[in-house]
């Protein structure tokens, strides 16, 4: 008998996985910022604080792709520059978080006792504090450079992303393979490493990247308030925040950075949604 021919899906396989084309779309358009972030020395077309234009906040022209900013600078090439603060602040932001509160989470889950209470109420007290308002105490506290922005992002999502690790490990922790790994004489740190880790990885990166989304916005939003990446540098909130005057105006200065937060967090959302999957052998 003739077989029929397989149905065409959405999604394509390569390496023995599937892939959807959202999810590949999105994954071009963080690939797209990762390689501006990197290069930006070499694509920018003028310098970041160089005046190009003696009108503020011109229009686009072939000169200046997206316009002058509010002192006459390019603002594509701002743009350019402000993606490396944006993605690597939030980039290190979230490993830090990321890496902590899984340590920690795994740790708690397989330690329990006393250790795991102590740790979760304060993880609890942590997370009840509102992020915006702590992280603009922080700030205004200890100062707006690059290391302390960091490391007031990382504080503040380490609790969530912690919850989220112990949640994941605790329900590990009491399968059977735990138990006889257990019964062998595993010391912590090979239960944590060997066993847990492994089975929660994937739940875990798809954490890591909301919490970048959220570290993006956070840090978007300080720098509109001011409170984040000073002058001269700028990240894209403080391209929106400096450059709100030209509103009135319909200035790209003002919506090409917000539109370029705009794609980077939708994006990785996308991705988080569309993580490629592997492909099962059906012809069994």
């Amino acid at each position: 008998m003739m077989q029929s021919a397989p149905s065409i899906s959405a999604a394509t396989g390569f390496f023995g996985y599937r892939f959807n084309p959202v999810g590949v779309l999105a994954f071009l358009v963080i690939l797209f910022w990762t390689v501006v972030a990197l290069f930006a020395p070499h694509i920018a077309p003028y310098p970041v604080g160089k005046i190009v234009d003696m009108d503020y906040f011109g229009p686009m022209s072939a000169k200046l792709w997206l316009g002058s900013d509010y002192l006459g600078r390019d603002v594509l090439s701002r743009i350019i520059y402000g993606a490396r603060y944006t993605l690597g602040i939030a980039l290190a932001g979230v490993l830090i978080a990321s890496s902590c509160g899984v340590i920690f989470g795994m740790a708690a889950a397989v330690i329990g006792g006393w250790f795991d209470a102590a740790l979760s109420r304060f993880m609890d007290a942590m997370i009840s504090i509102p992020s915006k308002l702590f992280g603009l105490v922080i700030v205004a506290a200890v100062g707006s450079s690059l290391p302390a922005l960091i490391l007031t992002l990382a504080f503040i999502y380490t609790p969530g992303s912690y919850r989220f690790a112990r949640a994941l490990a605790v329900n590990v922790n009491t399968m059977d393979f735990i138990t006889v790994a257990r019964v062998r004489g595993e010391n912590t740190l090979y239960l944590a490493v060997s066993e847990i880790l492994p089975n929660i990885i994937r739940p875990v990166l798809a954490d890591f990247g909301i919490r970048f989304v959220f570290i993006v916005l956070l840090l978007s939003g300080l720098s509109f308030l001011g409170l984040g990446v000073q002058p001269p540098l700028a990240d894209w909130g403080a391209l929106v925040h400096e450059n709100i005057q030209g509103l009135s105006f319909g200035a790209a200065a003002v919506i090409a950075p917000s539109l370029a937060i705009a794609s980077l967090t939708i994006s990785v959302n996308l991705l988080i949604d569309n993580l490629p999957r592997k492909i099962r052998d059906r012809s069994a």
